[in-house]
Order: C-alpha cells, then structure tokens, then sequence
C-alpha cells in the first residue's frame, strides 16, 4: 500500500470502531469503490491495535479501578467497579461462543458487499428506533446481569459484517433505559476483550500464514488508527447527549443506499 492508502484505512478503522457506523461497511469501500488492494492480515493487526490502546488509554482510570476492584472481588470485597468488571465479562461471553461456532460460516456466506449494505440499513434504522423511544434514565453502574448479557447477546450479533459492534450495543443499552453517554461508555468498555481476543486471533492466523512485513505500514497505521481512534470516543461521548444518534442513523441509511446502488449499477 501508499503511504496515503495507509493513512486512510488506518483512518477508517480508527474512526469506525467507536462510531455506530459499521467499520466493516467502511472498509469494503476503498477495494469495492476504489480498486485499492487488500490491506492484509498483518495490517489489521496493527490497525487494531491502535484501536485497543486508543480505549485503553481514554479510559485509563475506569479500567484500572475495575480492575484493582475485580482482584478484590477474590476476597470478598463488593463495589460497583467490580460488579462491572465482572458484568463486562458475563457480556463478552456471548460474542466468544458466537463466534467461535459461527464464524467460519459467516465468513463464506456472509461477508457480502450486498449483505453489508442491508445491514447496515436495518441496524441504522433499529438504531434511530431505539435512541426516539429511549427513555435514558441509567447509567452503567445500574444495570444487572440480565441488562449485561442482553447487550452481550446484541454484541455477538455483530460478528455479522455491516452490523457495527458498537452501533448495536448501544442500541441494546439505549432500549433497557440506559442514558446515550453510558450506553456509549459500556459499549466502548466492552469493546476492550473483544479487540483483545480479535488481536490474538489474527496473530495466530498470521503466525501459521507468514507473509513479509512492512514494519513502517504497520507503525503508521498504530499512530494514525491510534489518533483517530482516541478523538473519536473523547469527542462521541462529549457530542452524544446533545445531537442524540440522528446524524448516525441518517448517515448510515445514506451510506446503505449507495452500497446499494453502487452494487446495483457496477
């Protein structure tokens, strides 16, 4: 790849992991659209994980107070930080068994441009759906183990492409009342096991399949998806509770209608 072909997938995926907009939808484009190469295994990798420490780093203090609060939990000791360590655990299991039963059959039947662009209509309007008769009244601290598997369950889902991990999980978090900046915290809390098991899964994949690395591709696309990744959640959950989910869901349902037409017409 160019160094601007780089610049932009890393973009892409950087913005499009956080954002309920579908980063699979996305990435089809520059080689559906444009004619660009597959950007390849090992730089999926990179680019995720400059997702991961974008997450990691924004919710630097959440994650270690979880985390002290979750060792203690061992010890008998209870507080909100670990039920929610423990409630984000219960809610990747889903995701883990999804996938594990049904990846390799998604993969050869669905990964579709025309599946993706379906998708991404009728999650983009389940969205606009549950953010109009949300009745945002919870944080994440208020929610159950039937609340957390619930939004487990939505997140599995999105191992079908052009669902949005987390467009869905903040779907689900906006329908069991949970107000738009902690549906969007939880959501991007949960998405830290995900791309931590995405990452293990693609390195073993590139381990058992070497092909040559380009060490400067993969160093860009870690700053730059790394960037991308940290303004986005910082300026999401900052804009989220005054423009609401409107803008996504409109922008996702223009988004679907070209794939569509694109599609229809090429």
């Amino acid at each position: 790849m160019s160094v601007f072909e780089t610049i932009m997938l890393a973009l892409i995926q950087g913005l499009t992991e956080f954002l309920p907009i579908s980063s699979s939808a996305h990435l089809i484009l520059p080689s559906q659209v444009l004619g660009w190469q597959d950007q390849g295994i090992t730089f999926d990798v990179a680019v995720h994980v400059g997702s991961l420490l974008a997450v990691l780093g924004y919710f630097r203090k959440e994650v270690w107070s979880m985390l002290i609060a979750w060792l203690a939990s061992f010890t008998g000791k209870r507080s909100p930080d670990a039920l929610l360590a423990w409630l984000i655990i219960l809610a990747t299991i889903p995701a883990v068994l999804f996938g594990g039963l049904f990846k390799d059959l998604i993969e050869q039947y669905l990964r579709s441009a025309y599946v993706i662009a379906a998708t991404t209509l009728i999650f983009g309007a389940l969205l606009w759906w549950a953010d109009a008769q949300a009745k945002l009244l919870n944080d994440e601290y208020q929610i159950g183990w039937k609340q957390a598997l619930f939004i487990g369950i939505a997140q599995a889902v999105a191992i079908i492409p052009g669902t949005s991990r987390s467009g869905i999980t903040i779907t689900a978090g906006l329908m069991l009342g949970l107000t738009r900046e902690a549906a969007a915290r939880f959501s991007f809390l949960m998405s830290i096991p995900v791309i931590v098991g995405a990452c293990v899964l693609m390195t073993k994949d590139m381990a058992e399949n070497p092909v040559a690395v380009d060490w400067t591709a993969m160093a860009l696309g870690v700053a730059v998806s790394f960037v991308s990744a940290y303004s986005c959640i910082h300026l999401f959950i900052r804009w989220v509770s005054r423009v609401g989910m409107k803008p996504f869901v409109i922008y996702r349902l223009l988004l679907g209608a070209f794939l569509l037409g694109f599609l229809a017409f090429s």
